[in-house]
């Protein structure tokens, strides 16, 4: 067994491979850019190297430099992790020919399934069946056109070189091909350096389901069984879970044995997992790609096998037999995988950055599993994916496991950014979602119910408000009569008391377009509050950490608070309200804007001007195209008008809110 590795990698996956090595007294070493210096990664590894700026190829995917660390600090072994250089084969040959053991398959299995083409062609040989398309080599777009009809619309067109959603675009109609086929491209070259795509028949309603497979040296291959990763926004994986539902013992047995062939027949070593579409309609299963790495949601395996799988990988790569024979392996109970994303799906699941000014997560147990690289107080940046945790539950059934995600969902707070904490809630929720009615498709067939508009705070919420400024007051009060050099004075009061007045207080808050107010009655040991006809008899404490504990009419309940600045944000009952405190005195109108300046959601590249000064344009077309994260965003016209100024080119960089056109309303419109 290795003495000491470094980790190729930053964030949860890199604080992953650090629990595993320490148990298994291996000495880690980190590697950060400076966006990550005082990451958890970093701070949980027993030594660290700077790589380089925050931008990945200035940092994370420096293979030379990566090889030298790890000379450099007696390192036997590279783990890659997953992303970055994990499936580069130039990267697995150096680190070959530098005598540092690359912690993953040989270079010759990641060639072979590098390219989703060649791939393919390998598993035809291997009468894997494959949905019907195109995986030749030539590039040319008049070509492409002709096999997407030959196909069939609708068509998917997706990355050679990669995965995780990048590159991959739906085309239903032929008039619509060009230009997917372009922007597929370019998202291809910016997030593997290889435009190169392959086109697909697209299924309409399929499932998802992969097996995760690992080989020795010694040519042992298994199956840990499946996994359905069918709940997908944006073509990536957002909920997945193990085993799969509705899955019987012949066909698990067909599906692993084929991806076990998968393996065997490229040489492989390692972990690995072989990814099939499956008709919901036929149950047939087709090929779809390898991915020679760890997976994301490799620990809804570990949950139902008991298995630690980065221990099976550095086992492996030290040269041992694989731990358990096929026989051995057993399914025990239901897991799921939640991914907490800093992203607003009622944006369509625009990524966000920003800080996380309060981070609290569910309690960890034998039931459920955090896997996260971040702590409060740290950055989410545009330079990396905007994960924030895997949040990882389980049972001894689907519906027990189930019940305890959507617990353990409402139990996580999280303020400084948007998330999809409630839309992941409102699934673990969802009466088709219980029923195991999975498909591809599901998010965008049940958005409505997944992703409604924002809630009107309740009176308890309001109240809940009131009594967090309450206290706060009485709060920042109490500080300063302490402070004070007559601590006895009555103006460090907090009784609410009034000249010639009631001792009363009226709070005023505003919600999205609305305005609410609550008033407050002092009483000795407690206030009374009206939130208009109804009135309430409330106490609260308000804890250093934001913890508000109230009793509300004998309803004792809990949130949190936090206030920062102009906003109050309230966690309250698996739900987060942003709350402005405001004076009416002072409040101002704002006037309607109809130049339409349109800003820039996130930092990153402009790609694609469609418009110039002078152009009349009608509400919700393409105007201009944003890259950031390695994803695509269009910016559409919010009405119709004339473009009055482009303030960028394409391929400069724009920062967060940045204008980047101007737009007249068109009168009337």
């Amino acid at each position: 067994m290795f003495k000491k590795i470094l980790i190729a990698n930053r964030g949860e996956i890199a604080c992953r491979v650090i629990r595993s090595a320490d148990r298994l007294g291996i000495d880690s070493v980190a590697v950060y850019s400076d966006a990550d210096a005082d990451a958890r990664h970093v701070k949980l590894a027993g030594e660290a190297f700077r790589l380089g700026p925050p931008a990945p190829k200035a940092s994370y995917l420096r293979g030379d430099r990566l090889i030298e660390l790890a000379r450099q600090s007696g390192a036997e072994a590279i783990h890659p992790g997953y992303g970055f250089l994990s499936e580069n084969e130039d990267f697995a040959a150096a680190c070959a020919a530098a005598g540092v053991v690359f912690i993953g398959p040989p270079a010759a299995a990641i060639a072979a399934m590098g390219s989703k083409s060649a791939a393919k062609r390998l598993m035809e040989q291997a009468a894997v069946p494959l949905v019907p398309g195109y995986h030749g080599d030539d590039q040319d777009a008049a070509l492409l056109a002709r096999e997407a009809e030959r196909i069939g619309y609708p068509v998917l067109i997706k990355a050679s070189a990669g995965g995780g959603g990048k590159g991959m675009k739906i085309v239903e109609r032929r008039e619509d091909f060009a230009a997917q086929l372009a922007s597929a491209q370019r998202e291809a070259q910016a997030s593997f350096g290889d435009d190169r795509v392959l086109i697909e028949k697209y299924l309409t309603r399929p499932r998802h389901i992969e097996i995760q497979v690992f080989a020795d040296s010694h040519g042992n291959v298994v199956y840990l069984f499946e996994r359905d990763c069918s709940v997908q926004r944006r073509h990536q994986k957002v909920l997945e879970e193990a085993p799969a539902p509705g899955m019987n013992e012949e066909r698990r047995r067909q599906m692993g044995e084929a991806a076990v062939n998968a393996a065997r027949a490229i040489g492989y070593v390692g972990a690995g997992t072989v990814e099939f579409i499956v008709d919901t309609l036929s149950g047939e299963f087709y090929f779809m790609e390898m991915n020679t790495r760890l997976q994301v949601e490799h620990p809804v395996t570990e949950m139902i096998t008991g298995q630690d799988l980065v221990e099976w990988q550095l086992r492996v790569a030290s040269g041992e037999r694989l731990p358990l024979t096929q026989e051995q392996l057993r399914i025990h109970g239901h897991a799921f995988e939640a991914r907490v994303y800093a992203e607003a799906p009622a944006r369509d699941f625009l990524p966000q950055i920003g800080h996380l000014r309060h981070l609290r997560e569910p309690a960890q147990s034998a039931h459920v599993r955090i896997d996260t690289g971040v702590e409060a107080g740290d950055e989410i940046s545009p330079y990396y994916d905007p994960m924030i945790a895997k949040l990882i539950v389980w049972d001894e059934s689907r519906e027990r496991a189930l019940d305890r995600l959507a617990q353990a969902l409402a139990d996580y707070e999280i303020v400084g950014l948007d998330t999809n904490l409630d839309f992941l809630g409102r699934l673990a929720r969802h009466p088709a979602f219980r029923a195991a009615e999975l498909d591809t498709g599901f998010i965008g067939r049940h958005q409505a119910e997944l992703i409604p508009p924002p809630p009107e705070p309740s009176r308890e919420v309001l109240a809940l408000a009131a009594l967090a400024e309450l206290c706060s007051v009485a709060a920042e009060r109490e500080a300063a009569r302490l402070r004070s050099d007559d601590p006895d004075s009555p103006w460090h009061a907090v009784t609410g008391w009034r000249l010639n007045q009631d001792n009363r207080h009226a709070l005023h808050f505003r919600h999205g377009e609305r305005e609410y107010a609550v008033v407050a009655h002092y009483r000795p040991d407690h206030f009374v509050l009206e939130l208009g006809e109804h009135k309430l008899r409330a106490t609260a404490r308000l804890d250093g950490d934001g913890r508000l504990r109230a009793d509300l009419d004998g309803h004792r309940v809990s949130a949190s608070a936090l206030r920062e600045e102009k906003t109050l944000t309230l966690l309250f009952a698996g739900a987060a309200y942003e709350l402005e405190p405001f004076n009416p005195l002072l409040a101002g109108l704002a006037a309607e804007d109809d130049s339409g300046g349109l800003t820039a959601p996130m930092p990153g590249t402009v790609v694609a001007v469609h418009v110039k000064a002078g152009d009349t344009v009608e509400k919700g077309a393409p105007l201009m195209i944003l890259e950031a994260m390695k994803m695509e965003h269009t910016i559409a016209a919010p009405f119709d008008g004339t473009v009055e100024s482009v303030f960028f080119l394409a391929g400069e960089q724009v920062k967060e809110g940045a204008a980047l056109l101007a737009l007249i309303k068109t009168e009337g419109k």
